[in-house]
């Protein structure tokens, strides 16, 4: 984009975010700040990170790692070049740059709880000082940054652009993927052009490439476009996986065929519904808004009726299957596979597999547990058994709802008489077996 001419200040503090050694403050030490945490360390800035739970800012500084994407290793690194971790909001008076990483759910009306960010903006009203940039990551709706940061800043006495910038740029982590904060491009966008240069000289010492928009409503918009493509296209397929299903077609094979086309296709896999802190949330998002400008998403409530479906639809083809070997779900032993909302990882916010246990459960199934990433108390506390995977007999159907790399599905299909694989995880591996039935 074209350079917009800004005033002598703005390129000092340009200058002084490209190239000299600052303060990075983190709000919010999860699944999103505490990566930003290690990123910044590594390349060599002083960092502040703060959380309003104790326990974790303890097991922090104990050098044990809550977030699967951060190990011990990379944590005790950190603290060896000086990072800190306080409940201390005073501390962040002490950042350069502030930036805001805190969970933005849902409420139980599927409306945006906006308590976490509006408990940051009052943290940033006490410690914010002149020369910090305030940067939110939240993901949330078009027009937060404005209504949240900004009167944070009007009440520290701060004037945007002159003593203080404000920017928005959205969290882009995928938990249990190789790429590492510092790896995925930035969007960037300020509330006005001279925050958003300012941002992105920031973030430019973050980041291996930076992406600056117009705004902070822009960048906003971004993140909300990003998750909610992901979660029409799952919507799609999902809904095409069913047709398939009814007409006797494999979609698996149908997804390969199309992917083949080297143009004009993505591909998007089915399974029993979304899950994690982002596909499921982030639509709704735009959705609230949208409904507050009286703008009818069409798009994205076909798609939340779709997968938020899915878990239904599979207890169904789970019943289909049992009932054609005379067998009722109610009473049956059933081997659930995968809690987690995606492989590899020990995340199970708002898993699909769980809503499948639950209905399950609610049917009469005795349902046990099997997850190499999600502890046995975890398990248990879902109301599960918990399975023994060296001894998987005894079951009469086995659901693979999570296809995590750790697990021997050949020994399952080997132990159990019914396999339904929601994953396309035995056509992924090559695997054949007569009692397997996939989505």
């Amino acid at each position: 984009m074209k350079r917009p001419t800004i005033r002598g200040s703005v390129t000092d503090r340009e200058r002084f975010f490209a190239e000299s050694t600052w303060t990075a403050g983190v709000i919010g030490l999860g699944y999103v700040g505490l990566p930003l945490v290690m990123t910044a360390s590594r390349r060599g800035l002083s960092v502040v990170g703060f959380d309003v739970s104790d326990a974790r800012v303890a097991t922090l500084i104990s050098g044990v790692s809550p977030v699967d994407d951060v190990d011990d290793e990379e944590l005790s690194d950190a603290l060896e070049q000086g990072a800190r971790f306080t409940t201390d909001a005073a501390a962040l008076a002490d950042a350069d740059a502030i930036f805001i990483c805190v969970p933005s759910p849902l409420g139980q009306n599927r409306e945006p709880d906006l308590s976490h960010i509006e408990s940051a903006a009052q943290t940033v009203a006490q410690v914010a000082r002149p020369g910090q940039l305030i940067s939110l990551e939240s993901t949330t709706y078009p027009g937060t940054t404005e209504d949240y940061i900004l009167p944070a800043i009007e009440k520290a006495g701060l004037v945007i652009d002159e003593s203080i910038w404000v920017a928005y740029s959205p969290e882009r982590v995928s938990p249990g993927d190789d790429l590492k904060t510092a790896d995925i491009p930035k969007v960037v966008g300020g509330v006005t052009p001279d925050s958003g240069m300012v941002a992105a000289a920031a973030y430019g010492r973050l980041v291996s490439s930076v992406h600056l928009v117009s705004s902070a409503r822009a960048a906003e918009m971004t993140k909300l476009l990003e998750n909610t493509y992901r979660a029409v296209n799952i919507g799609l397929i999902n809904e095409i996986a069913q047709l398939s299903h009814e007409l006797g077609i494999d979609i698996w094979e149908v997804v390969d065929a199309a992917a083949t086309k080297p143009f004009g296709f993505q591909p998007f896999y089915p399974g029993p519904g979304v899950g994690g802190h982002c596909i499921p949330l982030d639509p709704q998002y735009l959705a609230w808004r949208a409904r507050g400008a009286n703008f009818a998403t069409r798009f994205i409530e076909t798609a939340e009726q779709i997968n938020s479906g899915m878990p239904e639809y599979v207890v169904q083809r789970i019943s289909s299957m049992l009932n054609d070997e005379g067998k009722a779900i109610r009473g049956s032993r059933i081997l659930a596979v995968g809690l987690s909302y995606k492989p590899d990882i020990s995340d199970d916010r708002e898993s699909a597999s769980l809503e499948v246990t639950r209905r399950l459960s609610d049917r009469g199934a005795e349902v046990a547990g099997l997850d190499t990433f999600i502890d046995d108390r975890r398990i248990e506390k879902h109301g599960l058994e918990v399975a023994n995977d060296g001894d998987l007999t005894g079951f009469d159907l086995a659901v693979i709802l999570t296809d995590h790399s750790s697990i021997s599905y050949e020994g399952i299909a080997r132990s159990v008489p019914l396999v339904f694989d929601t994953r396309g995880v035995y056509r992924r591996l090559g695997l054949e077996f007569e009692n397997v039935n996939a989505l």
